[in-house]
């Protein structure tokens, strides 16, 4: 058997840790209401940290909160408590950026385990040492160094070292990046990234005001640094030996959808693997599955060369996708093959759907009817949170998902 690494998903609320966790990740990262570079995910407030890291534990699984701002003066005053509260409701470790906050965390927790950030831009091996030293326990390498630089530093060190193999790629070194800031007044570097680079940009000649030019001549204009999405899930052996500790997915402020769909198709990858069973209709089904959620064109990265033109989209920042995530599973009654069902988007009866789960193969039926919490027949289920239910032709688990395929899209 070979070392499986472990999977590690972002979890922007307390549902989506409870899915990421459900369908597979052996730990999540997730932020408190500051200090994360997330700002605008819906976040956790101390009672929800609490609660979500019981739960990864119950699961015998871990949970890593955030502290990863570059911060300014006043950011540190809080920080002390921060750290101590942190440390005393179990967390399995922080991840930090700032030198300044590591330096403050191995005073007030020592015992607490600091990763040290992708934000921190680890590059080469005698920056990952450098924190080795200092007493980290981890190092998330830089997303812009290639798969024959994260072995040579493996073989340098002697610490765990985490790397991104799926979700958004940024335009700057890992979100070094001050556009926001400039333009819009928020800034990425502590957690408020209005993300610019994905806007469209003309060119203005300063005596013809108003006369605006695309940068590229193309009637739909220009998006001059919207790179695609990184992508790995066929290339996990090359990644798996180079002697990674864990593989991290991108997306905290993603979908529930998307973190389900992300964590399972991984998942079963990396088990896969581990056990030599990999087969090209497995690595077309892993594909197909990453295409159902809203993403943009995949590509990978810095890993095998250096990135050009081919990773980066021109013409739209729109995502795409090919399913509509319509209900979640709450109850099953296995007497009767009824479920009873939440609804997260428009369902009528006589769609047809994919019900995908954890620990399963999905499969595809019609609804054939649908009643009520009154118990009355209905044909569609239009409210949001509409508790519904309906049968279901196998056998299904609490969080469970029903969606919907269509005619594949682009999302704005």
């Amino acid at each position: 058997m070979k070392i499986k690494p472990e999977l590690l998903a972002p979890a922007g609320n307390l549902e989506k840790l409870k899915m990421a966790l459900i369908y597979g990740a052996d730990a999540v990262y997730m932020g408190g209401k500051a200090f994360g570079l997330r700002a605008f995910s819906d976040n956790f407030d101390e009672a929800e940290l609490e609660q979500g890291i019981r739960f990864a534990h119950s699961l015998g699984k871990k949970a890593y909160i955030t502290i990863n701002i570059f911060p300014h003066n006043n950011d540190l005053i809080n920080l002390p408590d921060y750290l101590k509260y942190v440390a005393k409701i179990g967390a399995d470790a922080i991840i930090v950026s700032d030198p300044g906050i590591f330096r403050i965390a191995r005073q007030i927790t020592p015992n607490l385990p600091i990763h040290i950030s992708t934000q921190a831009n680890n590059t080469n091996w005698s920056a990952v040492r450098f924190w080795q030293e200092l007493g980290a326990s981890r190092v998330v390498l830089a997303r812009e160094i290639s798969l024959a630089d994260i072995k040579l530093i493996r073989q340098k060190v002697e610490i765990e070292l985490e790397a991104f193999v799926h979700g958004a790629m940024c335009m700057s070194y890992s979100g070094r990046c001050l556009i926001s800031n400039y333009l819009t007044g928020r800034d990425s570097n502590r957690g408020e990234c209005a993300q610019p680079c994905r806007w469209k940009y003309h060119v203005m000649e300063e005596s013809r005001p108003g006369v605006y030019l695309p940068v590229q001549e193309d009637e739909r204009g220009t998006y001059i640094f919207n790179s695609k999405d990184l992508c790995l899930i066929n290339h996990l052996p090359e990644l798996i030996a180079s002697g990674l500790s864990s593989f991290k997915i991108e997306g905290r402020m993603k979908s529930v959808h998307y973190v389900a769909t992300v964590v399972k198709a991984y998942r079963e990858a990396i088990d896969s693997y581990a056990r030599s069973s990999v087969s090209a209709d497995d690595q077309q089904k892993w594909l197909d599955e990453l295409q159902k959620v809203s993403h943009r064109e995949y590509t990978t990265g810095f890993y095998f060369n250096k990135t050009t033109a081919q990773d980066q989209i021109y013409a739209s920042s729109s995502y795409m996708q090919t399913h509509d995530f319509i209900g979640l599973v709450r109850k099953y009654h296995a007497e009767t093959g009824m479920a009873v069902v939440e609804q997260r988007n428009n369902m009528k009866v006589g769609e047809t759907i994919e019900i995908m789960q954890p620990g399963a193969e999905n499969f595809v039926q019609t609804i054939t009817q649908m009643f009520d919490a009154e118990g009355n027949s209905i044909q569609v289920a239009p409210h949001p949170q509409q508790i519904v239910t309906m049968p279901v032709a196998r056998p299904v688990v609490p969080y469970a998902m029903l969606r919907r395929p269509e005619i594949r899209r682009e999302r704005a």
